[in-house]
């Protein structure tokens, strides 16, 4: 079983979309929308939802008032300010420490786990997808994350699939950390900008940490070709391959618009001839040659 994570170091590169016409030329796959701040592979993929879990993930301290005797220290030990003077406790401010429940006298705390959002298991007309959703100001995502690809994992296994599609999320955070680890590869979205540029070079420095490989593709290359030199000079020093290079073209909004893959809105336009070369590339790379690439056929 091979994973493959798309990752972009920032938002608005085109990741989701190339992920979603990965999963249209694949076969065999489970889908994973490892974005769990701000999932929108749904928005194209419109899965059937089959089955939705609560996530549990930390606690939020809640003063019992008929236990509290009001003596204070409460208040003094918090170091959040969470705790008012009525003894109440404002679950925006508390950050679930337990020092105020380890330490009260009367045991008045009670120390719930908290449900900071759901998770779902969906079909797609694609196979499978393992998805989520982090509620609003809630933490843990980097938890929520390794979740998702965890049930996954289990679909690839229970249905004999061979590859799973990562649609990770931006950045290089906690949630990039756990979207990637034992990955078969990493393939970083980026485009011709400085801030792109930028990102792309501290998902590199990631990649390279956990020893993951990675490859690089240029989405709206010839919105600034001089850029796009500056990312393959970068790719050829740090022996890191440049699989694809997208031109701009607005089909990727309006196959968007229709929750339609580009394959499924113009399956011969320019962009689609690009992307499919891409996956092509993908395949073709030592990590995916077998036996992924004897299984996956194209549309």
């Amino acid at each position: 079983m091979k994973e493959l994570v798309i990752l972009s170091g920032k938002g608005g590169t085109g990741k989701t979309s190339i992920t979603a016409a990965f999963a249209s030329l694949a076969q065999n796959t489970v889908l994973c929308d490892a974005d769990v701040d701000a999932a929108d592979l749904h928005l194209i993929l419109e899965p059937d939802f089959k089955k939705s879990h609560d996530f549990n993930a930390g606690h939020e301290a809640i003063i019992n008032p008929d236990k509290c005797s009001k003596c204070g220290l409460c208040i003094d030990l918090c170091r959040f300010d969470a705790i008012k003077d009525t003894f109440e406790i404002d679950s925006i401010e508390c950050e679930g420490c337990g020092v105020c429940v380890d330490l009260c006298p009367e045991q008045a705390i009670d120390f719930p786990e908290t449900i900071c959002g759901q998770w779902y298991l969906s079909s797609t007309r694609f196979g499978p997808m393992v998805h989520a959703r982090l509620g609003i100001a809630q933490e843990n995502s980097g938890k929520l994350v390794s979740l998702v690809r965890n049930e996954a994992k289990k679909i690839a296994h229970q249905e004999n699939l061979d590859l799973i599609l990562t649609d990770g999320p931006p950045g290089i955070g906690c949630p990039v950390i756990a979207s990637i680890g034992q990955a078969t590869a990493i393939l970083i979205v980026t485009e011709p900008s400085v801030s792109g540029i930028h990102d792309m070079k501290r998902l590199t420095q990631l990649s390279r940490h956990f020893n993951i490989p990675a490859m690089v593709c240029i989405n709206k290359y010839d919105l600034n070709i001089d850029k796009t030199k500056n990312i393959e000079k970068f790719a050829d020093s740090a022996n890191i391959a440049v699989v694809g290079k997208i031109p701009f073209d607005s089909i990727f909004t309006k196959a968007m618009i229709q929750a339609e893959t580009i394959f499924e809105y113009n399956n011969n336009s320019q962009v689609s001839i690009k992307v499919r070369q891409l996956w092509d590339n993908i395949l073709s790379q030592d990590e995916f040659k077998t036996p992924v690439a004897n299984i996956l056929q194209h549309l």
